[in-house]
């Protein structure tokens, strides 16, 4: 029984945030997880390195350490520990963990635990910003919505630029450095998206031509994902509005949101 008191002690404070010690927790939390990816980002840098290498990865298997325990806590104390496992936390939470030890036989893999950063989205709990909440639950419903819209998108964009760069490689040809069909591809997608990083230039005017139209064409091909996605935004957000319109009087949700009155009851909406 004791022990079953304990675990419940230990989840009130991992898992929920409205009591003081669970804040508290939290808050260290991201702390500690800020510190952790400063430490590997500092280790790449070979100055920083070369100085405080010893002292940055003593720090990095402290943190590990340290996040190796909370996971262990976090099963232990788990309502259901299956079902904790198995969600995007607790991915996240013990691929956190897992590239310090895996760098004992891959040298350099420490260097994935960047993704500890992914671990500050509990900031969004930590702070109770429920509506950014619900803002990303509704941008990810728009691009599920628009998925089938944006792989026809992509698709023709597919075929522009294969035609694009299989144009350039018979026009310019190797000699002005379009050496094959994948390199003229490449150059396509660069100009197409106006990167522009300029490593290949048409010479011809046939060439120029060409470059000119697709970097024209770019601009218009940019504003499509964009208007797919907000559109669907649009629709979204007046879809979950519809939702949130619920008859006080007989508890019936769903109403569109030009309705004025509910259709159960006939009581009027809140406007």
């Amino acid at each position: 029984m004791s022990q079953e008191t304990l675990r419940e002690r230990v989840g009130r404070v991992i898992f929920e945030t409205h009591t003081p010690q669970a804040r508290v927790f939290d808050v260290i939390l991201l702390v500690v997880i800020l510190a952790s990816v400063a430490a590997v980002v500092l280790e790449s840098v070979p100055s920083m390195s070369a100085r405080w290498g010893e002292t940055l990865r003593a720090l990095e298997w402290a943190f590990t350490v340290a996040f190796t325990v909370e996971y262990v806590l976090r099963v232990y104390s788990a309502p259901n520990r299956r079902r904790y496992v198995l969600s995007y936390f607790g991915v996240v939470d013990l691929l956190a963990v897992l590239p310090t030890y895996l760098s004992l036989i891959f040298p350099g893999a420490q260097y994935a635990l960047v993704i500890r950063s992914l671990r500050l989205l509990r900031v969004f709990r930590v702070l109770k910003l429920a509506e950014y909440i619900d803002d990303a639950d509704l941008l990810v419903r728009a691009l599920r919505a628009s998925r089938e819209k944006i792989l026809v998108f992509l698709f023709a964009v597919v075929t522009i630029v294969l035609i694009a760069g299989t144009s350039m490689y018979l026009v310019e040809g190797p000699e002005n450095g379009f050496e094959s069909i994948p390199i003229s591809v490449y150059w396509a997608i660069v100009t197409l998206t106006t990167v522009g990083f300029g490593d290949f230039i048409p010479v011809t005017p046939v060439g120029r031509f060409l470059a000119a139209v697709l970097m024209v064409t770019g601009y218009a091909i940019i504003a499509v994902p964009t208007g797919i996605v907000t559109t669907e935004i649009g629709f979204a957000r007046r879809r979950s509005n519809e939702l949130r319109r619920v008859c006080a009087r007989c508890g019936a949700g769903g109403h569109l949101a030009e309705a004025n009155y509910c259709y159960n009851c006939g009581e009027r909406l809140p406007a």
